[in-house]
């Protein structure tokens, strides 16, 4: 549809990461935003303060009389609304435009150069370095963040209109909406089994998703990945990858080796090798389309992270408080990486708290091996976000099959006193669910004593 046609947007679904992104760019362009969502967040609180009306309640006598009209107002949603919803069955049965957030994205998109960053891991911060690259090196971009910019406090970063970065979500197989220039695939371990059933399906999906892009158009590829295209990678022989890596005054120096010679002395402050080689990749694509590398090392040096993704929240000699949106058995194993690689000799406590039942049965055995790699371990109840529990699938469950001898099962109410109780200089809190709401509270608690 033409949106030029639309003047009001109303979401179901606002404060998600996705769906917040898109209410920003729609109140960028001068329509009038309002939505509705379940709780209260420092999303919705941010949207609020540009201007946007937001209930919390699902009751369309709620709804602003502004958004009531089919003719002028496009509703937007979040697969994650359930069939039941009073709202968004009143639109539908009304005749409004609704679409899903993946297929506004796609509309949006369509008319630009879109370069879109795909992989079950490191979407969100490949996505956030790569449009901060662009926008320092002044190309006119509208990036879309699946994650809260360090650089912009936002999630949203606009310096034009002729290029999109966004990122290519295979929950509910959204990105084939998507028809980008260029695009990655950064990953394709099994997840969302809940959607695809087993992980050649997913694998299947993300070769489908390989054939969307534009003819002409280039897809890079994280090497040894089952796909042909330009690759991209860590010490290796791939087109695009990291040389020469050295760790100084906490950041890495390294060189980037391309396929017409070699860049040297680029610095990059995120741990973690996977964190290095969502870099790559945000190199090789801002030079793909146009940028200088000198241009590109200056930009990276610049580039400091997004929120929930390894932050560091207190960083002293003797205490280190890091919060990291981990929640896949992959993710978990990449932060011990980047932790042991940081501090090698200190002792580490790992807070977890599990998202989704069908996320911890399917990848039961995989989280109790990287969870056991932690010197202590604080394991919180399952997150359901938009499930119903699942007989027998509990966090005592996982528990149990942890190897590990400082383990433990308990509430967030109790985890500031647990903190207390360890003599761990290293504290890591990790998952996708509310845990990201006591990050503040253990801040708070900690940030005085040290």
């Amino acid at each position: 549809m033409n949106f030029e046609n639309v003047n009001s947007v109303y979401f179901i679904g606002i404060g998600g990461i996705g769906m917040s992104a898109l209410a920003r760019y729609f109140v960028a362009n001068g329509k009038q935003v309002a939505g509705y969502d379940k709780t209260a967040t420092d999303i919705t609180r941010s949207l609020e303060d540009l201007g946007v009306a937001i209930h919390f309640n699902d009751s369309v006598s709620e709804i602003d009389a502004t958004y009531l009209d089919s003719k002028s107002t496009l509703v937007v949603y979040t697969p994650a609304i359930p069939n039941g919803h009073s709202e968004f069955n009143y639109f539908k049965d009304n005749s409004f435009h609704l679409l899903k957030r993946s297929a506004v994205l796609g509309e949006i998109t369509r008319q630009t150069v879109c370069l879109a960053v795909a992989g079950t891991h490191g979407k969100t911060t490949t996505t956030s370095i790569l449009g901060h690259l662009l926008k320092a090196c002044n190309v006119p971009v509208t990036a879309f963040l699946g994650g809260i910019s360090e650089n912009y406090n936002s999630n949203l970063i606009i310096n034009g209109t002729e290029v999109t970065v966004v990122e290519a979500d295979e929950f509910d197989r959204s990105f084939l909406t998507l028809s980008p220039d260029l695009a990655c695939i950064t990953s394709m371990d099994a997840d969302h089994l809940d959607i695809y059933g087993n992980a050649e399906e997913l694998v299947k999906t993300f070769k489908d998703f390989s054939e969307c892009i534009k003819p002409n158009g280039k897809l890079f590829v994280k090497n040894g990945l089952p796909l042909k295209g330009i690759t991209y990678g860590i010490e290796d022989d791939s087109d695009y990858s990291a040389q020469n890596i050295s760790i100084e005054d906490g950041r890495y120096v390294f060189d980037v080796k391309t396929p017409t010679g070699t860049h040297k002395d680029f610095k990059f402050s995120l741990p973690g090798r996977h964190n290095l080689s969502n870099a790559i990749i945000a190199i090789a694509m801002a030079a793909e389309y146009g940028c200088s590398y000198k241009d590109l090392s200056q930009a990276l040096e610049t580039y400091k992270g997004v929120k929930r993704r390894f932050t560091y929240q207190i960083k002293t000699e003797n205490f280190v408080f890091i919060d990291d949106y981990a929640h896949h058995p992959e993710e978990i194993n990449a932060v011990h990486q980047a932790v042991r690689e940081m501090y090698p000799d200190k002792k580490v406590l790992a807070i977890f708290q599990p998202h989704l039942f069908s996320r911890t049965r399917d990848f039961i055995d995989g989280f109790a091996e990287s969870l056991s790699k932690f010197d202590e371990l604080l394991l919180l109840d399952i997150y359901p976000a938009r499930e119903v529990p699942i007989e027998g699938v509990t966090s005592e469950w996982l528990l149990n099959k942890i190897e590990n001898s400082n383990k433990k099962l308990v509430q967030k109410s109790q985890l500031i006193d647990e903190i207390k109780k360890s003599d761990a200089q290293i504290v890591l809190t990790i998952g996708a669910g509310d845990i990201g709401e006591e990050v503040k509270h253990i801040k708070e608690a900690f940030y005085v004593e040290n």
